[in-house]
């Protein structure tokens, strides 16, 4: 079988300062033009103790470092419910102009009128997709824009005179959804999905009533599943004065085929790095922009980009306002990526995009059915979820095969999410990989369910020709090793 792992040639690479050797140094420094001054005597270069190596070493340090770590330019990346796409590096070239990279927020408007331009486009272009009628775009990650949601949503009641205490969430939300509810000062009200992995009408009616905000929606769901009802469920909250907030964290199966706006969602957050191309992890910068019809129009965060003629200005005059989310109006060059990637692609890439993320992942679906169990078969949307109740007979869980995985030369994919279904198992291949790695990719996982019934104990020590091998996940957690 033809994978991407192997077993060659794995570099030791101690810290800096084991490596460093007095009077080496890395760059030669041209001769001043200028008198020296000595620094104060009580700051020496002693109490900095900073390693001296030369430019080779200094490079091979990196360098091997780097190749201890996976990433998506290295290989696929299945992590289902992240939407771990490749980033085109057209974009990385547009976000690093001098034009844009160096533009400094408190420059003031006559200076930035060309990043104030790209960011009032972007949002038009992400209401164009989404079918609402503003966005704003200073949400720095995921969370935070619904964080933003729920607090528009907080604002809306309050603002009505009609504050509530409750919103509906379902088992098959993500997991930061509870969170952003209790900041709010809300109770988060578990709703559990029906014999087909969606939401029913009839258990949200049973639990919706007047003193409900309103419910957080994941559509598509964390089972990869479309929520078929939404409309009705919409509808109930609705008639009972509540909210429909659309988590949008999964955007990338419907983008271009489907607008939260049209099928009743009120407000949404979108992840740039999931759904725009932008890069993913690593603490961030990121970007999670909000969308809103026109009644919650009002209450979004100042300052809002506006057109006055020819000119851009950011405008605080918004009574209703919840406010400033952060110092200025989000991360800049986060936005010029998804700027680049929307431009691009255009309206037809865009949707061409969802559609081949779809057929990746029911492609993955029906490769691997025969193998893993597929607690919910039908067609599924970006992502589908397997779980290990096949390998169970073997005394194999999911983590053993997605240790395994590693030494295949595969990131794993999500492992125990969503907790609806029990070791869960979940890919989502996006649209940006290939049908030949997704066949490697099946290839890689048939092999291992047949070691996991003819050699089983390989799996328990897997990976076997990681630099790391398999670690003792609680201390790992508890006691990480930061060193190499």
């Amino acid at each position: 079988m033809n994978h991407p792992g192997t077993s060659g040639l794995i570099f030791r690479e101690p810290e800096l300062w084991e490596k460093s050797r007095a009077g080496r140094c890395a760059v030669s420094i041209p001769g001043s033009d200028v008198e020296t001054a000595p620094l104060n005597q009580e700051f020496t270069r002693d109490d900095v103790d900073l390693p001296e190596l030369y430019e080779v070493d200094m490079v091979r340090h990196y360098t091997r470092l780097s190749q201890w770590n996976f990433g998506i330019d290295s290989g696929m990346y299945p992590l289902g419910s992240c939407t771990m796409k490749y980033n085109p590096k057209t974009n990385e070239a547009q976000a690093s102009r001098d034009a844009l990279a160096s533009v400094h927020p408190l420059a003031g408007e006559p200076y930035t009128q060309g990043a104030l331009k790209l960011m009032y486009d972007l949002e038009r272009q992400l209401s164009a997709i989404t079918g609402y009628d503003a966005v704003t775009l200073q949400p720095a990650a995921g969370a935070h824009g619904e964080l933003t949601g729920m607090l528009i949503i907080h604002a809306y009641h309050e603002k009505n005179n009609d504050q509530r205490s409750k919103v509906l969430i379902p088992d098959t939300a993500h997991g930061t959804n509870p969170a952003s509810v209790t900041l709010c000062g809300y109770e988060a009200v578990n709703v559990d999905s029906g014999e087909e992995g969606i939401l029913t009408p009839e258990a949200v009616e049973a639990v919706m009533d007047e003193d409900t905000a309103g419910i957080m929606v994941t559509n598509p769901n964390t089972l990869g599943l479309f929520e078929r009802n939404i409309r009705e469920i919409a509808d109930i909250v609705h008639a009972k004065g509540g909210l429909v907030y659309g988590d949008g964290a999964n955007m990338n199966a419907i983008m271009g085929i489907v607008k939260p706006a049209d099928i009743g969602i009120d407000v949404m957050h979108l992840n740039l790095h999931k759904t725009f191309s932008t890069p993913h992890g690593g603490g961030g910068p990121g970007s999670g922009p909000v969308g809103v019809t026109k009644a919650l129009e009002p209450f979004l965060p100042v300052p809002i980009v506006e057109k006055n003629g020819e000119n851009y200005t950011l405008t605080c005059d918004r009574p209703d306002s919840i406010g400033r989310l952060h110092t200025f109006y989000g991360h800049f060059g986060i936005m010029v990526r998804a700027y680049s990637y929307i431009l691009s692609m255009g309206a037809e890439g865009l949707k061409n995009a969802s559609q081949y993320a779809v057929l990746n992942a029911n492609y993955l679906k029906e490769s691997l059915k025969e193998t893993l169990n597929l607690p919910f078969d039908k067609p599924c949307m970006h992502e589908c979820v397997f779980n290990d109740k096949k390998q169970q007979a073997y005394h194999i869980s999911t983590m053993d095969i997605a240790k395994r995985l590693l030494d295949y030369g595969f990131h794993p994919p999500t492992v125990y999410f969503p907790l609806v279904v029990d070791g869960s198992f979940m890919l989502e291949p996006t649209e940006t990989e290939s049908r030949e790695t997704l066949d490697q990719f099946v290839q890689a996982v048939q092999a291992i369910s047949r070691e996991a019934a003819e050699t089983p104990d390989l799996l328990h020590s897997a990976p076997n020709l990681t630099k790391v091998t398999r670690l003792d996940e609680v201390s790992a957690a508890r006691k990480p090793c930061l060193k190499g």
